[in-house]
């Protein structure tokens, strides 16, 4: 009895360390694939847009200093010419929290054509944001801004999906003790998301008609999926 106890006990252990590299051996294999496509601002091909990866907005509409800063360098990679559109893509899944109109008005009041920011209401998760950016806004070719922990599962997801994507880092300030848990959090999700978009490759929450980012970013004002 004893014996088979311990048979047990050492199978168990076996299996837990094997899924436990498998873990790290994705986990890394994501971030290598990410990495290979960041870039400076200055160094970004022109692309047909800009996505904004949304992040929280206080409840008075203040953009928490992360949205804060991956607008302010959207801002500055459109200033330079590298794409004349920009997505912005978040939650607006409920009347009382609207991340995407938050992030379009920091734009336009910075001086961008609200012809030229388009607004995705439905990007629940990374993955969503990618999806709906390449099927809703029929974007070829983008560049990606967000936080470098961040960054580089947004841009394994986009490649994944068949998107010619690159990505511009947006760590202008220190974020304090969150990061910590921020990353933890992101070592789980970049595990996740490589099946999702490697194998699964599922449907977003919503779909619906095509608004092309060769159009006019206005038509998605107020647009609720």
């Amino acid at each position: 009895m004893m014996n088979r106890i311990k048979r047990v006990l050492i199978g168990l252990a076996v299996l837990i360390l094997t899924v436990s590299f498998l873990i790290v051996l994705i986990d890394q294999y994501v971030q290598r694939t990410g990495l290979k496509y960041i870039v400076r601002p200055d160094q970004a091909p022109v692309s047909d847009a800009i996505l904004v990866l949304g992040a929280y907005v206080f409840p008075d509409g203040t953009l928490s200093p992360m949205l804060n800063d991956r607008l302010n360098q959207a801002y500055g990679v459109y200033q330079q010419g590298k794409a004349g559109k920009i997505v912005v893509s978040g939650d607006h899944g409920r009347k009382d929290y609207d991340e995407v109109n938050a992030m379009k008005k920091y734009l336009v009041d910075k001086g961008v054509s609200p012809e030229d920011v388009f607004m995705d209401h439905a990007g629940f998760s990374t993955y969503e944001s990618i999806y709906r950016v390449r099927d809703i806004f029929q974007v070829k070719r983008v560049i990606i801004v967000t936080q470098g922990y961040h960054l580089t599962r947004a841009i394994f997801i986009a490649r994944e999906l068949g998107l010619e994507a690159c990505g511009v880092t947006s760590d202008l300030h220190d974020y304090g003790e969150v990061m910590t848990i921020y990353r933890l959090r992101e070592s789980a999700a970049r595990v996740k998301d490589f099946f999702l978009a490697k194998f699964l490759k599922p449907v977003p929450t919503f779909l619906g008609e095509t608004i092309p980012v060769t159009g006019d970013g206005r038509a998605t004002d107020d647009n609720l999926p």
